[in-house]
């Protein structure tokens, strides 16, 4: 889990942190809790977020996926995407959150791929769907991001936390 790994961002994205001084992988990552569950994100842009996590260490007591661990990859990868729509003068920050559980996933890898329904300049709506490896949907998600104006040095700070 602790394991390094690199995410594709567009050209012009690594270039507009950049210029900030802002270290993408740490300010989009999945946090201290998504490293915990295994959580990596594999691409990013605003229009597709995708990333994985395994479902060993993230079940409930029946050896099943934890609908919660869903969520959890679901808002991550949905806030990244807002994150990014809203480039370096604004926050993302989740507002509402909805998950359909449709199928259980006892082992492997779940993939998650979230895309925008709606970006606005004040909100943000992303569509994700999880899926087990064999390409079957475990969870439909939405999650919808209030974009808040933030001072860049806030953004580096908190990137510095990470």
């Amino acid at each position: 889990m602790g394991e390094q790994h690199h995410v594709k961002f567009p050209q012009e994205v690594i270039d507009e942190y950049s210029a900030l001084g802002v270290d993408l992988a740490a300010m989009f990552s999945a946090g201290h809790l998504g490293t915990r569950m295994g959580v990596q994100i594999v691409e990013a842009s605003a229009d597709r977020v995708v990333g994985t996590m395994p479902v060993e260490g993230n079940t409930q007591p029946y050896g099943l996926l934890h609908g919660g661990a869903s969520a959890v990859l679901a808002e991550t990868l949905g806030s990244v995407g807002a994150m990014l729509h809203g480039g370096t003068s604004k926050i993302a920050v989740g507002v509402d959150l909805n998950c359909t559980h449709h199928r259980g996933a006892r082992s492997g890898l779940v993939t998650g791929v979230a895309t925008p329904v709606h970006r606005g300049r004040s909100t943000a709506t992303y569509e994700i769907v999880i899926s087990d490896e064999d390409g079957r949907r475990v969870c439909s998600a939405r999650l919808t991001c209030m974009l808040r104006e933030v001072n860049p040095d806030d953004a580096r700070r908190a990137a510095a936390a990470g």
